[in-house]
């Protein structure tokens, strides 16, 4: 591959390479997450089927505590944080490609490669979704002035048959669409480079930095299908992410070993 055909990243050792990429490959990595779905499927929905027990746990929560007004904003949190929840899955597909056993213990106990570094990014995450939590509870001021959050079922109301609400609706969904791109292209990549190698947070935040600008439009496809079949899995009241949330994670995988080349 020339030069001209890559574009380098340069941090700590290794070195790595950026491949470009078709608008037709995130259909591919969506074809070939479904095949890794069903090679271990045990494996795969028991991971999904956990994930789906804690946001059942974390909505039930929100819910006795009188805070349900939060939990759009933390299901959008959720899709932020899903690169990192999926680590286990990158593993299940790593073995997959090399022929290694798989089991539930793998998956859920991976040994990363850059363990201190890939909290770093974790805990950045966790911020960016702290603070797009506060800015919908002051876009919700914003527009509504000192009127208390009414209980989910009079917010849906005022949120969608009110002008006020579809105003802060708009302006939430361009706010919140900021917040996701940015978290998307920070960690597409990033994450599952931490996973197996020992780089550094900033050399991996550049790296998916880079291979996000270098094919964007395949990214763009990416994101949204990502998106779709996340909110598909959401809209089940969280049911549907037992299938779903393995299948993006295994596709993240081949995203990454498709985007990403190692170069010493």
């Amino acid at each position: 591959m020339s030069s001209q055909d890559t574009a380098q990243v340069s941090g700590h050792a290794p070195r790595f390479t950026i491949r470009p990429v078709t608008m037709e490959q995130p259909w591919k990595w969506l074809a070939a997450g479904w095949s890794d779905l069903w090679r271990a499927p045990g494996v795969s929905l028991t991971y999904g089927a956990l994930l789906t027990i804690v946001s059942f746990c974390v909505s039930a929560g929100l819910f006795l505590s009188g805070l349900e007004y939060l939990l759009l904003p933390m299901i959008a949190g959720f899709m932020l944080l899903g690169p990192m929840l999926a680590v286990g899955l990158y593993e299940i597909s790593r073995r997959h490609a090399h022929n290694e056993d798989v089991d539930l213990k793998s998956a859920l106990f991976v040994k990363t490669r850059s363990p201190g570094q890939l909290a770093y990014i974790g805990v950045l995450l966790t911020l960016m979704i702290l603070a797009w939590i506060r800015i919908a509870t002051l876009l919700f001021a914003l527009f509504f002035g000192t009127l208390e959050i009414p209980p989910l079922e009079e917010a849906t109301q005022l949120l969608l048959f009110t002008l006020e609400g579809l105003s802060m609706l708009a302006v939430g969904t361009v706010v919140g669409g900021f917040f996701a791109a940015v978290v998307f292209s920070v960690s597409v990549v990033s994450i599952p480079l931490l996973v197996f190698h020992n780089v550094d947070a900033v050399t991996a935040i550049l790296v998916s930095l880079r291979a996000v600008r270098d094919n964007l439009k395949a990214m763009i496809v990416w994101a949204w299908l990502v998106a779709m079949v996340t909110a598909c899995g959401l809209a089940t009241l969280f049911v549907g992410l037992i299938v779903t949330f393995p299948l993006i994670g295994h596709a993240t995988w081949y995203a990454y070993r498709d985007l990403v080349q190692e170069r010493h």
